[in-house]
């Protein structure tokens, strides 16, 4: 393999830094817009060598899923040109790495990129050792550079410095005797996160990758509404700025210093029309099978940016979304987890030192399971699984049957935990809870009967669990009134979920109506909210129970914030394994709660 490109920030290494001196507390690559091996990225003949194309390959999201993901997580849907469909396996490092590596063979000039979500709500073989498993894969996998994502800040600031600059975490210590985490070879971006004091960045705001003359500013920005799907307790101190404002900001810094060719890595993204991944989201026109919060900025970032790599939505798109000026801009995301790669091709042109925008050409490929495993990355899964071992595959419960999440409507797994939180929280001395509700967001696997190693079906491991509630967020008991707990089930629909719901899962005894065919708060009928069959009162106070991110009014529920009288309990893990243990057994296996406390008008 050839000598990794220079690469260059505003400042040495030592300025990754800030957040340590702070004291505060989303993976992508970007490869050439070519199929791997379809033809070299080299000095073009035409021009005398004027033009180089660079393979710019990206990915986004990929939330720790080292091993392959499972279910319907774990694949992907391809249209074909009648019409028809088919669903793919996917995903996988030790695949990712070997598609990665092929699509480079043969291109001087390749370059690879993420945008954010790399780590956070990862499966239990990277979070159980607080994701440094993920940042050895991504060294290995050759990443240049990465935008942050909203995950990236889960665990606060002070330990997102720990992941960029490297040393043993603050309470678990070192994973491995005699070997100290080394951080992220790649520069983490943030150009729109900046500590409110100072206005300094976080970290690095921009990066330029050089080859032979050939530069490339990339510039990093997570959405400005990060501070509303993290624990605030993390990035106190921060401010999260504009992302618009941020990118513009740093591409006419990146101009003063000569560099024309610039490429957004922005954690945001849209919804295209179809969940095909092939979906051609550029017909009729130029954009228009695309929507979301994408679409705005895209069409108000300065056109000096010549493409903007995505995320956040876990969409997979390759879309032309108009600048500006008017003319098309490539915007694309690869999916989640890891299941698909984007490949770029920038022509860079050396006398005007910017990229030929009409020349810019992407697509998604499929991390497909019929490659050989890269046998770096299967030594690493097999060095942290030996460690994960005696904890990983501890039976903790059994169920009867696999019991679904998700992310858009109640569900058995949602009321499952809402539950036994409920449980666990209703007694004087934990608390006093009524009733309890779950983000659903924060349920990230369904539970699934059929074994996933030696344990056998029905039985559910300790690193099942944790793979269904990774965060391991502090369970809290608070107060809210009546008229607080009604504002809080329309805020799912209205307010920030006003385009995009987040249903919260709520524990048995709370029932409502939710009426689709209305707008806005209006969808959920106020005098339908009951508890236990009495009519909630707005004047009276309940106990309710929540994880420390809801009460800290994340996702968008700002009403929490409101909330007194806070008990601090055990966190939603250890509840849920216990709950588990508690409830079934090889004989007696749990089975998935019943809906309907929810009642839905469409």
């Amino acid at each position: 393999m050839s000598a990794r490109p220079h690469r260059t920030g505003p400042s040495s290494r030592n300025r990754r830094i800030l957040a340590v001196v702070a004291g505060l507390t989303t993976v992508g690559a970007l490869v050439a817009a070519m199929p791997a091996g379809s033809h070299e990225a080299q000095e073009r003949s035409h021009g005398h060598g004027r033009t180089v194309d660079v393979q710019l390959l990206s990915f986004n999201d990929l939330h720790g899923n080292l091993q392959p993901p499972s279910g319907s997580g774990g694949r992907v849907t391809h249209t074909h040109p009648d019409g028809t469909t088919k669903t793919i396996d996917a995903g996988g490092v030790e695949y990712l790495a070997t598609h990665l590596r092929e699509a480079r063979e043969g291109n001087r000039y390749s370059v690879t990129a993420a945008a954010g979500d790399l780590i956070g709500a990862t499966p239990m073989l990277s979070g159980l050792f607080h994701d440094e498993p993920t940042i050895e894969a991504l060294n290995k996998l050759d990443l240049d550079v990465s935008s942050v994502g909203n995950h990236e800040f889960d665990d606060g600031a002070k330990e997102l410095g720990r992941i960029q600059n490297g040393g043993c975490h603050p309470t678990a210590g070192c994973h491995e005797p005699g070997k100290k985490f080394k951080g992220a070879d790649f520069p983490y971006l943030t150009a729109n996160v900046t500590h409110e004091k100072s206005g300094k960045p976080l970290l690095d705001p921009y990066f330029i990758w050089k080859k032979n003359g050939v530069k490339i500013g990339f510039i990093g920005v997570t959405l400005e509404g990060t501070p509303d799907i993290v624990n605030a307790n993390g990035i106190k101190g921060l401010k999260f700025n504009d992302e618009i404002e941020s990118i513009n900001k740093y591409t006419k810094i990146l101009e003063r210093k000569g560099v024309k060719a610039i490429v957004a890595l922005l954690h945001e993204g849209g919804y295209p029309a179809s969940s095909s991944y092939n979906y051609d989201c550029d017909s009729p026109g130029a954009g228009d099978g695309i929507s979301g919060p994408i679409v705005d900025i895209a069409k108000k970032v300065s056109p000096q940016v010549d493409a903007l790599v995505t995320g956040h939505t876990h969409e997979a798109y390759a879309c032309t979304i108009p600048d500006p000026s008017g003319k098309p801009r490539t915007v694309t995301s690869a999916a989640s987890a890891g299941r698909l790669y984007t490949d770029t091709t920038l022509t860079y042109d050396r006398r005007t030192r910017d990229v030929v925008r009409t020349s810019v050409e992407a697509a998604n490929h499929v991390v497909t399971r019929d490659v050989p495993k890269a046998p770096d990355m299967t030594r690493l899964i097999d060095r942290w699984t030996t460690l994960a071992g005696p904890i990983a595959g501890r039976p903790v419960g059994h169920i009867a049957s696999d019991i679904e999440t998700s992310a858009t409507e109640e569900s058995p797994l949602g009321n499952l935990i809402a539950d036994a939180q409920l449980e666990a929280f209703a007694p004087a001395d934990k608390g006093g809870a009524q009733l309890a509700l779950m983000n659903s967001k924060g349920i990230r696997a369904s539970l699934v009967h059929k074994a996933s190693g030696a344990e056998g079906d029905g039985v559910v491991t300790y690193g099942e669990a944790f793979t269904v509630q990774p965060f391991t967020n502090m369970m809290n008991v608070v107060d809210l009134t009546g008229a607080q707990l009604v504002t809080a089930l329309q805020q799912q629909v209205s307010g920030a979920n006003l385009e995009t719901p987040k249903i919260l899962q709520s524990s048995k005894g709370l029932t409502y109506t939710l009426d689709w065919t209305k707008t806005g708060a209006d969808r959920v009928v106020a005098s339908s909210v009951r508890l236990n069959g009495e009519a909630i009162d707005p004047a009276k106070t309940y106990r309710v129970a929540m994880n420390e991110f809801l009460s800290a009014g994340g996702d968008g529920f700002a009403v929490l914030k409101e909330h007194r009288n806070k008990v601090v309990g055990a966190s939603d893990l250890d509840v849920f394994i216990g709950h588990l243990t508690a409830h079934s057994s090889a004989a007696a296996p749990l089975t998935p709660p019943a809906v309907g406390r929810v009642t839905v008008v469409k």
